[in-house]
């Protein structure tokens, strides 16, 4: 009896670790193509109008450029007459005049609004609507109505005043008044988005510990006090570093209202523009300012964000 031997399979050699490896890596690669596409188109718009400007800003600021000539190298020379320009520190004082009113207004009557709001039980759409409405205008649009307001001559506020038989005011032409005005301006044109803010961290507080409080006997001053500002904490502290990041690069409003030549009202921003394109026409000068603007406000953004990750 013959038996037949049946051959054992060929084993195929074993692939080197390098190669399947690579072809891991090929897999995952095409998987991910789309991913990398969006990433790379992402990295390009921020590279082009972030992170270029911003270094060729840096550069401008050592360098002298009217956009006529070639630029100059000139180093350090644009911020030392940055600093024996007098009008550098009446910017910087107003700047933080400007941000100081802002915060006393622009940062209490929102919260005040939202609570406020919140406490209504009728109409709650009807007003959020109203109090919005100014920051869906265009803000020259917003500036030119307070130009028709603030007007000495024929100006709805003095007209009201003259019929109540009160003296009139200057409003942005005085120094007294002209940067309290342009904060007004600013409150009211900004303080619908930090309102609905507000509004939304308030639909987060329990609705528990309003009830135990009123058993309590707790008012409605009591319950705000007791109740809704400790749970606002983070949001007022998030929405006041915001605050100080915006008003501190004001420009519409003293630009439209009073100009960049007055000194009663020029903030840094309107002297950037004065230095690129008003009266120096220098480029370089303008970009140095903008520096340390930067710097000063990457401070709060720095706080900003480091409240935000601990938080987190």
């Amino acid at each position: 009896m013959t038996t037949t031997t049946v051959p054992a399979p060929a084993v195929a050699p074993p692939r080197p670790a390098r190669s399947a490896r690579r072809d891991r890596l090929r897999r995952r690669a095409g998987d991910n193509l789309m991913a990398y596409c969006f990433l790379a188109a992402g990295i390009v718009c921020f590279a082009l109008f972030s992170w270029y400007p911003l270094i060729r800003g840096i550069v401008l600021s050592f360098q002298q450029d009217n956009l006529v000539t070639p630029p100059t190298w000139v180093g350090l020379q644009n911020y030392r007459t940055l600093f024996s320009d007098p009008l550098f520190l009446t910017a910087w004082k107003n700047t933080a005049e400007f941000t100081g009113l802002a915060l006393l207004l622009g940062y209490a009557v929102p919260l005040a609004i939202a609570i406020l709001l919140n406490e209504l039980r009728h109409f709650k759409g009807y007003f959020r609507i109203a109090v919005y409405l100014p920051v869906m205008l265009p803000p020259v649009v917003g500036v030119m109505l307070w130009q028709y307001f603030y007007d000495p001559g024929s100006g709805l506020f003095n007209t009201l005043l003259h019929d109540a038989h009160l003296p009139t005011s200057q409003w942005v032409q005085s120094p007294h008044t002209a940067m309290l005005s342009l904060v007004l301006v600013s409150t009211w044109a900004n303080m619908g988005g930090a309102t609905l803010m507000y509004l939304a961290a308030l639909q987060s507080v329990p609705g528990e510990l309003y009830e135990a409080a009123e058993l309590d006997g707790a008012g409605m001053w009591r319950r705000i006090r007791h109740v809704t500002l400790p749970h606002l904490r983070f949001i007022m502290l998030v929405l006041l570093l915001l605050q100080i990041i915006s008003t501190m690069q004001v420009f519409v409003e003293p630009f439209q209202l009073t100009g960049f030549t007055d000194p009663d009202t020029i903030t840094v921003m309107t002297l950037i523009y004065r230095y690129a394109f008003a009266v120096n026409n220098d480029f370089g000068l303008a970009a140095s300012m903008s520096v340390l603007l930067f710097a000063v406000l990457g401070v709060f953004a720095a706080l900003y964000l480091r409240l935000t990750r601990e938080t987190d």
